[in-house]
This record gives structure tokens, C-alpha cells and sequence, in this order.
């Protein structure tokens, strides 16, 4: 058994590109990839629920990995990137939790809130009234066809 999977390994590591894919420098930064795409998704979410501290605290992780990546043989430019969007992501998060308890945020927030709600309200109306539309419609139909 121990045979065999030396030999399958040998043969894994003859190929450069198998070898990179069965590597830890490959699946390490590939499932951290999940943290920058949360960060570029929470971007789009109400500022209200950013964590201050947990924010700085990403923010050093990945600007220290960001320098790791660079100083570890040989470079790791997946690890690199991984960090530099998370690092871009939380920097932008940060700029959108400092706006949004002392920059003013809170105001241009609820007015956003407002209007949301309002907008919501406004399109419930209108499916409502669509639907009545084409239930009256259907009612039409039915009568023209018996």
C-alpha cells in the first residue's frame, strides 16, 4: 500500500501543474478566498453592522500576509492577491464604518432607509393591483370561452 502511493505522489510531483494544484500554495490561499469575497459582498450592506474592531483587526492580518506571501520561497502571488483584495475590502469597510458613525453617515442612512421602505410600500401596491388586473382578465376569458 505505502507502495502505491509513493508511486502515485512521484507521479503527481512530475508535472509542474499537478504538483502546484496538490500543493499547500495553491489550497491555502483558495479556501481563504471565502474571507475577501465576504468583505467585497458586505460592502453593499447597511454600514450600521460593521465591526470596527473586527475590520482593523482584518485589515492588519492582511496587510501582514500580503507581506508573507512576497517573502516565503518561492512567492506566493495567489496568497498575494487573496490578501490584497481582503486588505482593499476591509479598508473600504473601514472608510464606510468611520463615515457612518462620525462622518454623518447615520443621517444620508436613514434617508436611504426611508425611501427603501417606501419604495418597498410602492411596489407591493402595484403587484396588488396587477394582480387584480389579471384576475379580472382571467374572469374575462373564462366568460368568453363558455
Amino acid at each position: 500500500m505505502a507502495a502505491a502511493v509513493k508511486a502515485i505522489n512521484a507521479k503527481i510531483r512530475s508535472n509542474p501543474v499537478s504538483d502546484y494544484f496538490c500543493s499547500t500554495h495553491f489550497w491555502g490561499p483558495a479556501s481563504n478566498f471565502g474571507i475577501p469575497i465576504a468583505a467585497v459582498l458586505d460592502t453593499q450592506k447597511d454600514p450600521e453592522i460593521i465591526s470596527g474592531t473586527f475590520t482593523g483587526a482584518l485589515t492588519v492580518y492582511s496587510a501582514t500576509f500580503m507581506r508573507y506571501a512576497l517573502a516565503v520561497t518561492p512567492k506566493n502571488y495567489l496568497l498575494f492577491a487573496c490578501h490584497f483584495v481582503n486588505f482593499n475590502a476591509q479598508l473600504t469597510q473601514g472608510y464606510r464604518w468611520y463615515d457612518y458613525w462620525y462622518g454623518g453617515g447615520q443621517d444620508r442612512w436613514a434617508k436611504i432607509r426611508a425611501e427603501q421602505k417606501k419604495l418597498a410600500s410602492t411596489t407591493e401596491s402595484i403587484a396588488e393591483s396587477a394582480k387584480d388586473k389579471v384576475g379580472a382578465a382571467v374572469q374575462e376569458a373564462k366568460k368568453s370561452v363558455s
